[in-house]
């Protein structure tokens, strides 16, 4: 027997597509306690979000969000809005004893986050971060082959994320479609927008992040304002690399920019153990790239192993043996934990304070970016 669990979404952007589709798949699929309902839509333009109730089957519109958690009928709080109302919107769901599903990054920075941490904690309410790519079967996987120590010690990390949507000076910055750009809003760039699913995904295979030495680049130095018409200056960083050292003595290099012209979404990262190796493409999520040293020299080297068998994670929910899933997958598999620990009275992963740990590498990021210096996360 399942039992309703009735969910406001705020937001219906691209991320409130990703997780209403969830809402409406992961019963399909999952032997989960709970039933999501699609009680409220809530959104700034009321035409917009009628529209998307109307297509994802939400039974109510809202345009002000305080209203949304002031109604009875919601259990679950999801926030899909741009980073600066992460925060207010959290303490006050949280306030209201409402479970909270959040976007990425958590908060604009270190300080907002740990009110949203302490805020959750004190009242004792189901809470999670968006961070999907650690939902991935192949990365999953190898979470699993680390925690077997398959690799054993670990020498290197390294992780890019490459887009180039933001290349050409008359992309605007702010409103409602480019947002990311603009700094009250997204309060970084690729750092908080690309970087954070990096070290996120990082610090859960391979341990915490303890300093970082960063540099970041805004190629375009104005754009126009969306919202004002006028030409201002940009303050998020278009570019940002970084080096660092992982509490197991590992070295890290990640990088992420918008100016990699031929790149849409190019996440990967790689392991480099004393046993063995692995890397992982977002562009071929479905597979694994496995290197074991062990193997008989005649034949060693890298192998393709197709995420598809039963006994890999999340794939005996899904078709038979060498059918592939795909991105939309990872968020129904998230939501699935997420209702499998809420109906165990745990708690999930990643949830606020996890992200918190993001959030301070983040910010340790761009202190080093700014000032030359290496920047100690702790």
């Amino acid at each position: 027997m399942t039992k309703p669990l009735r969910v406001a979404l705020i937001g219906y952007g691209f991320m409130g597509r990703t997780h209403s589709n969830a809402y409406s798949q992961v019963n399909h699929f999952f032997d989960v306690p709970y039933q999501p309902q699609l009680k409220v839509i809530c959104g700034l333009e009321r035409h917009v979000a009628e529209a998307f109730a109307k297509r994802w089957g939400y039974e109510n519109v809202e345009t002000d969000w305080h209203k949304v958690i002031e109604r009875d009928d919601v259990d679950l709080i999801d926030i899909c809005v741009p980073n600066n109302v992460h925060a207010e919107i959290a303490l006050a769901a949280a306030k209201a004893g409402k479970a909270i599903l959040c976007e990425k990054p958590l908060a604009l920075n270190t300080a907002q986050a740990e009110q949203m941490v302490a805020a959750v904690e004190e009242a004792k309410i189901p809470n999670m971060v968006s961070y999907n790519y650690r939902r991935v079967p192949a990365v999953t996987l190898a979470k699993k082959l680390l925690e077997e120590d398959r690799l054993g010690r670990i020498f290197h990390y390294r992780a890019q994320f490459l887009q180039d949507w933001t290349i050409s000076a008359d992309v605007p910055q702010g409103g409602m479609a480019t947002w990311r750009l603009d700094v009250k809003a997204a309060g970084s760039g690729v750092t908080g927008d690309l970087l954070a699913h990096c070290i996120d995904t990082a610090v859960w295979l391979n341990g915490g992040i303890t300093d970082v030495c960063a540099m970041t680049e805004t190629f375009i130095k104005e754009r126009k304002n969306v919202e004002t018409g006028k030409v201002e200056p940009v303050g998020i960083d278009d570019a940002c690399a970084f080096m660092c050292h992982f509490a197991n003595g590992s070295l890290g290099l990640f990088e992420s920019t918008r100016y990699a012209r031929g790149h849409k979404a190019l996440y990967t990262l790689e392991l480099n153990g004393e046993k063995a190796s692995l890397r992982w493409d977002l562009h071929d999520l479905h597979r694994l790239q496995y290197f074991d040293h062990a193997d008989d020299s005649l034949v060693r080297g890298w192998r393709s192993v197709h995420i598809s068998d039963s006994d890999m994670p999340y794939m005996k929910a899904w078709w038979v043996p060498g059918l592939q899933i795909g991105y939309e997958h990872t968020f129904i598999h998230q939501l699935a934990d997420f209702l499998d620990a809420m109906g165990k009275g745990e708690a999930v992963s990643p949830n606020f304070r996890d992200a918190l740990e993001t959030q301070k590498v983040c910010d340790a990021v761009l202190a080093s970016a700014k000032s030359g210096q290496w920047v100690d996360v702790r």
